[in-house]
């Protein structure tokens, strides 16, 4: 099943009503706009994400993401550049709330409607709504309300839902706020009562898609302007780009940021630290879609916000206890698995925050010192005891240079895991560490990977190693690495042997 088609229109209008038979009326949100910006089943969705991720801009901020800017327009519109914001925030990290904040586009009020009444739905499953905390910004400011029209029928933040989902995990809690305003007073007064959550144990995600129906060219040009007002960290500076734009008399432009109360507030947040800085990550508008007009588009950037000054959280690690559960995990799935025996179904409650650590996995088999399967998985979307059991079936059972592990090998197995960290693109080899990182390339829609300890294994050099993954594993030639896409990334390794379980 595709992607539905999205009419231009409907993605990108400001007011359009949902028949009033869609209103909900349970406590909880529904996901109406499902199965129209976006997927509505679970699978698609989880395909569409992944195949967004891949092609989007890799992790390229150096500090501590504490907010990002996204667009809200249809998956097939923005989603690349939406999932350029979110890789910049580490899958590692756990949040204390996220909180999203969208323009409001169908109800006029002054100030921020947050939800207060239930969970917000998703293809995915329910996410938590931290309604305590909801119900005490409406007490503290009189600028918030607990209004659940502005809710109902928006897109700005229910879009961002499955962003985060897939980047950090369903195990999430969000304060979703819609914000209304018509000065920059409001938004600051907004800013403050928020102020005391915008830290790095919180994530801010500001929901906005920039200019609207200029031609391809003009909103290049306009989209630019404002984004680097935004950069500058300064509320004046953001105003008056937009004043500016609008006097250039640039045909049919409706707006250069439909969700500037929520910009200005986030530029409220942070004009006055030092310490801050706002990257632009990724630019397209709705012209480079496959079928995207280009005489009337909307423009979309990626921003991340990010703290210079933050120190890093501790590398991941696990302990020896906590590598010989993992450990016994694989082996028990492997011979359930060979033996056509149901598996042990996993309860989170049995593991520890480490292992429920959203993590890539590797599951490696050798028999007699070869290899006799390696599958794993590089996106960091659900809990690493559960990517180690769907990893130990897929190494067992899928991998096509072998035939299926037979219940008579099982015996002789040793089994070997490794915990991978995010991938990071490099720019060149040079940046390559030869021991240190596994590599990752791609070129068009060919790619290979070789985990770091292959480099120990052979012993071969870096251009031998980059080489063999070029050649051997990506199939574009042993010179093929020297013009393709290059990621590197680090990885746990620990097995059975090691850890003295045979």
């Amino acid at each position: 099943m595709k992607i539905r088609s999205v009419p231009v229109l409907l993605a990108f209008t400001l007011f359009c009503a949902l028949p009033a038979a869609s209103i909900p009326q349970t406590a909880d949100r529904k996901a109406v706009w499902a199965n129209q910006f976006y997927p509505g089943e679970a699978n698609e969705l989880r395909s569409t994400l992944r195949d967004l991720f891949t092609r989007a801009v890799a992790t390229k901020v150096t500090g501590a993401v504490v907010a990002i800017v996204a667009p809200h327009a249809g998956y097939v519109y923005s989603g690349g550049v939406a999932a350029s914001a979110y890789n910049q925030i580490d899958p590692q990290r756990r949040f204390e709330n996220i909180f999203i904040l969208g323009p409001s586009h169908r109800v006029g009020f002054e100030g921020a409607s947050v939800y207060t009444d239930g969970n917000y739905q998703s293809p995915f499953g329910p996410v938590q709504v931290n309604t305590a905390l909801g119900k005490q910004l409406v007490a503290a400011s009189k600028l918030f309300s607990s209004r659940r029209d502005a809710h109902l029928e928006e897109h700005s933040v229910e879009v961002q839902i499955p962003f985060l989902q897939q980047r950090i995990g369903r195990e999430i809690r969000i304060v979703p706020i819609v914000v209304g305003a018509s000065s920059q007073a409001t938004c600051k007064e907004i800013a403050d009562a928020l102020r005391p959550y915008f830290n790095q144990k919180n994530l801010f995600v500001f929901s906005t898609d920039f200019s609207h129906y200029p031609s391809y060219k003009d909103a290049i040009r306009v989209d630019r302007h404002t984004a680097e007002a935004i950069a500058s960290r300064s509320p004046g500076s953001l105003l008056t780009a937009i004043r500016e734009n609008a006097e250039t008399g640039t045909p049919n432009l409706s707006t250069s940021l439909c969700g500037w109360p929520c910009i200005l507030t986030l530029m409220s947040l942070v004009e006055d630290d030092p310490g801050i800085r706002i990257d632009i990550i990724d630019y397209k508008n709705s012209g480079d879609a496959a079928g995207g007009q280009k005489d009337q588009v909307v423009g979309y950037y990626a921003m991340a916000v990010s703290l210079q000054n933050a120190e890093k959280p501790a590398a991941f690690s696990l302990t020896d206890a906590e590598k010989k559960q993992l450990l016994v995990l694989a082996r028990k799935t492997v011979e359930q698995q060979v033996g056509r025996h149901a598996l042990t179904p996993l309860q989170p409650a049995d593991w520890s925050p480490s292992l429920q650590t959203n993590c890539g996995a590797f599951v490696t088999l050798r028999k007699q010192g070869q290899l006799r399967g390696c599958i794993g998985r590089f996106d960091a979307t659900e809990p690493l005891f559960k990517v180690v059991q769907q990893m130990a079936i897929a190494s067992s059972t899928e991998d096509y240079r072998f035939p299926p592990v037979s219940v008579a090998e099982v015996g002789r197995l040793e089994i070997e895991i490794s915990v991978l960290t995010p991938m990071r693109r490099i720019k060149s080899a040079e940046e390559f560490q030869l021991g240190k990182h596994g590599i990752y390339m791609k070129k068009g829609s060919r790619a290979g990977t070789f985990l770091p300890q292959v480099a120990a294994e052979t012993g071969w050099s870096r251009d031998e190693f980059l080489g063999h993954c070029a050649q051997d594993k990506a199939g574009i030639g042993w010179e093929g690495w020297k013009d393709a896409e290059l990621y590197v990334y680090e990885a746990l390794i620990f097995s059975e042997k090691e850890l003295h379980l045979q």
